[in-house]
């Protein structure tokens, strides 16, 4: 009888902590937005950082879509600071900075950005001294991004590139890039590089 009791008090901890999981870390929705589909016109806050402004090639005040960063390709890592994943990733995804940033073709022409889903600013900046993320990371603490790109997993990863007919997905994957050597040839590809 004392088993029964320890396991009645257990189950409403247990689901209470995967359902918080699940929210913060949302492994069981959508896939994400098509590729050959247009990334939403969010407005983003320009970044207070004068590094983030810099590398996303930004000037002034205000706010700014992915369609006004003056590169060809965006790529977009949604996270969230409380998924396992998003942990275990950062430094893959603080790898694929530096490899873009040291590509001699693509280091002028991709840029990346990642979107802290159910995140704070505070929670981002967290994040980011966490796990010395050195690319631009911008809050979405009311899922108010989230809901427009579908309600991705996390991790997922977007790339967008500027087309004729706007800002086009051209690649959407949830979970870790599996090889980021073939990653990075594939932008280049798609770039003529």
């Amino acid at each position: 009888m004392k088993n029964n009791t320890r396991l009645a008090a257990f189950f409403p901890a247990a689901v209470l902590c995967c359902t918080l999981l699940l929210v913060q870390c949302p492994a069981a929705l959508a896939d994400g937005p098509a590729v050959g589909s247009l990334f939403p016109d969010i407005a983003f806050a320009v970044p207070e950082r004068s590094e983030d402004r810099q590398y996303l090639k930004l000037t002034g005040k205000g706010t700014f879509t992915i369609q006004q960063i003056p590169v060809p390709l965006v790529i977009v890592q949604v996270f969230s600071m409380y998924c396992p994943h998003c942990q275990k990733d950062a430094p893959r995804t603080n790898e694929l900075f530096r490899k873009l940033n040291d590509h001699p073709k693509l280091k002028d022409t991709v840029r990346l950005m990642g979107i802290g889903i159910g995140n704070s600013a505070y929670e981002v900046d967290f994040f980011r001294k966490t796990y010395n993320i050195s690319f631009p990371l911008f809050p979405d603490g009311e899922f108010v991004i989230h809901k427009r790109i579908g309600e991705v997993r996390t991790p997922h990863f977007l790339v967008v590139q500027h087309t004729s007919k706007g800002a086009e997905i051209v690649y959407s994957r949830s979970g870790a890039i599996p090889n980021l050597d073939e990653f990075i040839d594939t932008i280049g590809r798609r770039l003529g590089q």
